[in-house]
């Protein structure tokens, strides 16, 4: 059971409606961005699977710091849309670990699992535009494909959907998941620090699932409707999830959603190299040297703060340090005039 009390309904709650694209800011970019000039809207979206760890911290002081450097908003939600993932009181331990560091998110707190309406809603769209289609493949089922297909199956890699029921499933089958077409799409983009992608979706993921049988949301269309509904012009992550961001630019294409400015940021690692999280071990933060690691994720972002004494001198330090790193670099020598 969840104890964190729901929050209400923020102001013009309802689905993303298509908007026209606007010209982005010069500095900060990317080439496929269309978020408002002069307006920034970030947010930090953890899934409540576990207490935070120190590459959440890094996740979270990153996202922050980017929204109070550029004057903005920085938004808090939590992704609970997979129940059997989620550990009891976790949402509740991510609020409080987050406020004990000195974060302060801006409007009411986010919950995904309030807002399957507008993920509804969405998938409807996609669905009669003729994009959405019933699979009755298991995951075996896709591998033995593509090892039929000759290709080889990498350790940890993506299962490249072959498109088995895309005219069609099979008789006396039932749908396992609803997948979305894309065709011959191919996703060209790049980030604040340089990332470029170019991916044809059909041959790194092909037709991706929006819905699974059990009927949870898939991340990568959640997330794309809670940007748009909320606003977000500018999301700040970890480099885990720069194979994400081809997919959710098609659904906001699709969707005739804004394509925020993206920037993606380099991992934590444990001792074995291995990103740093949940599953490999990672440890709970601990409040009680809340400075100490404040300072140690912002060395990590490499950002000069000094030996923060306090949370509130962390901050002081930490929001101008950025914007000298990352906002208004110094020009290099050869660049002056």
């Amino acid at each position: 059971m969840r104890t964190d009390s729901p929050p209400k309904p923020a102001p013009g709650d309802g689905p993303p409606a298509p908007a026209a694209p606007a010209t982005p800011t010069a500095r900060a970019a990317p080439a496929t961005a269309d978020a408002p000039a002069g307006r920034y809207v970030g947010r930090f979206a953890p899934s409540p699977t576990g207490p935070l760890h120190f590459g959440s911290l890094v996740a979270a002081l990153a996202s922050c710091l980017d929204a109070r450097a550029h004057g903005g908003q920085w938004l808090l939600r939590i992704e609970d849309l997979d129940p059997p993932r989620e550990q009891p009181g976790a949402a509740r331990s991510i609020v409080d670990t987050l406020a004990a560091f000195g974060f302060e998110h801006d409007g009411p707190i986010a919950y995904q699992s309030r807002r399957h309406a507008l993920y509804q809603q969405a998938f409807d769209r996609l669905v009669a535009a003729g994009h959405v289609y019933p699979c009755a493949c298991t995951r075996r089922e896709i591998a033995d494909s593509i090892v039929r297909q000759g290709q080889v199956l990498q350790r940890h890699g993506e299962l490249v959907y072959p498109g088995t029921c895309r005219n069609g499933i099979a008789g006396g089958r039932a749908p396992r998941a609803w997948r979305v077409r894309v065709g011959d799409a191919v996703i060209d983009w790049q980030d604040r620090n340089g990332h470029h992608g170019h991916e044809a979706l059909a041959k790194e993921v092909g037709d991706f699932v929006l819905k699974r049988a059990d009927g949870l949301w898939a991340y990568q269309l959640a997330v794309v409707v809670d940007d748009a509904q909320q606003g977000v012009t500018d999301v700040v992550r970890g480099a885990d999830l720069l194979g994400s961001t081809s997919r959710q630019i098609f659904l906001q294409r699709l969707l005739g959603c804004p394509t925020p400015r993206y920037l993606h940021l380099p991992l934590v690692l444990d001792a074995h190299g291995e990103k740093l999280s949940k599953q490999t071990g990672a440890q709970a933060l601990d409040a009680r040297d809340a400075a100490g690691l404040l300072t140690r994720a912002a060395r990590h972002l490499g950002l000069a703060v000094g030996d923060a004494r306090s949370v509130i001198g962390f901050w002081q330090a930490a929001v101008p340090a950025w914007r000298r790193t990352r906002i208004d670099p110094p020009l290099e020598p050869d660049a002056a005039t």
